[in-house]
């Protein structure tokens, strides 16, 4: 569907989220990888979704000056926001098993944002997921992270992996955005475009 649309264009994704990569191949579109490094740094007045509108958005930065007419660039973050604040990638092990087991029984949403930019034009969208967690075991926690090494996982985890299978009880909106790209609203942008 899509193809044909952007035959004349080039798409970037710029992540190296093999989950990223995944699920925009899934939309049948030919795209490149390139990324390049930014200091993933925002104000602390930022709430929800303004960090990863923000961050995606300086994601696209680094590349500001080299697009060229016929491309299009694509950038992502995804964060966990739990009482009020977010929970990124965890630094070590007892980090993780820390932030899993506060999210224990407990309701967290998930914040993806999506920028779109070429040499005329920058759009960002974003999605939120609602994510119930069952109550979990120290030692469930413990296999998990022990097991799945989820530290390139915001929050500590994938809803993909074993943790997603033991312990989302119910999910509120959109499961690919939970994994990093909310796959219909991408879909329904680029048709649009």
């Amino acid at each position: 569907m899509l193809q044909e649309k952007f035959k004349n264009t080039e798409i970037i994704l710029a992540s190296q989220s093999p989950r990223r990569q995944e699920l925009l191949k899934g939309l049948d579109i030919d795209f490149r990888i390139e990324t390049r490094p930014v200091d993933e740094v925002y104000s602390s007045d930022l709430k929800a979704a303004q960090i990863t509108d923000y961050l995606a958005v300086l994601k696209a930065s680094a590349f500001k000056n080299d697009l060229k007419d016929n491309q299009l660039l694509i950038t992502s973050d995804t964060i966990v926001w739990f009482k009020n604040a977010p929970l990124e990638k965890p630094k070590n092990d007892q980090h993780a098993i820390d932030m899993i087991t506060s999210m224990s029984g407990q309701v967290h949403e998930v914040f993806t944002s999506v920028c779109f930019t070429s040499t005329t034009q920058q759009t960002v969208i974003n999605d939120c997921t609602k994510v119930h967690f069952a109550n979990l075991t120290p030692e469930e926690v413990e296999y998990y992270v022990k097991t799945y090494q989820p530290m390139d996982k915001a929050g500590a985890y994938g809803v993909q992996d074993w943790l997603g299978y033991a312990a989302v009880k119910k999910l509120e909106g959109c499961y690919y955005n939970v994994m990093g790209l909310p796959l219909p609203k991408v879909y329904g942008f680029l048709k649009n475009m």
